[in-house]
């Protein structure tokens, strides 16, 4: 895997935010507007993995109300999948709500994102609900998922294995 850090998103990483979007998402996307509102909304934080050539190769966008992380926004370039960048991102939202005390975090995914469920449960997050036509572009439904809360011995180990595994890929 190629060279990583974490940057907190600002409006120069938005040219390349708007590429994913539009490769992720198609004409069904968040607008620029969006992301610079998030950017400036006191209860969230955006982060971008920029690669080695300052790319933003992936985002994740967390809102943090009281004890309960959400993540907003989660997109890798399709050219960088596979990679562990959105392995990457994960870890260090978790690690930012240990830092601020937030004890679960939720997200909601399509019905029919196999690849995004399979990562969160790697990460434990399980299943609660169903949104009903959640999202807008087809009317597909949204699956809630949880984790347990983060502080508890059962899900510390899991974290600290997911980031051991990310120790190994980011050689």
């Amino acid at each position: 895997m190629q060279a990583l850090k974490i940057e907190k998103m600002a409006l120069y990483h938005l040219d390349d935010v708007m590429e994913i979007e539009e490769k992720c998402y198609g004409e069904h996307h968040w607008t620029r507007d969006s992301f610079v509102n998030e950017i400036d909304n006191a209860i969230s934080e955006y982060f971008c993995a920029v690669n080695s050539e300052n790319k933003c190769a992936g985002y994740l966008g967390l809102w943090k109300i009281i004890d309960e992380g959400h993540i907003t926004n989660f997109a890798v370039n399709p050219g960088f999948q596979g990679q562990g960048i959105g392995h990457f991102l994960i870890v260090n939202a978790i690690e930012k709500c240990y830092t601020e005390k937030i004890k679960y975090i939720t997200l909601e995914v399509r019905v029919s994102n196999e690849r995004a469920k399979k990562l969160y449960e790697k990460f434990g997050f399980k299943s609660l609900g169903v949104r009903k036509k959640y999202y807008q572009d087809n009317n597909e439904d949204a699956v809630i998922m949880w984790t347990e809360n983060i502080f508890n011995d059962s899900f510390k180990k899991l974290f600290d294995k997911n980031k051991e595994y990310l120790k190994e890929i980011l050689k």
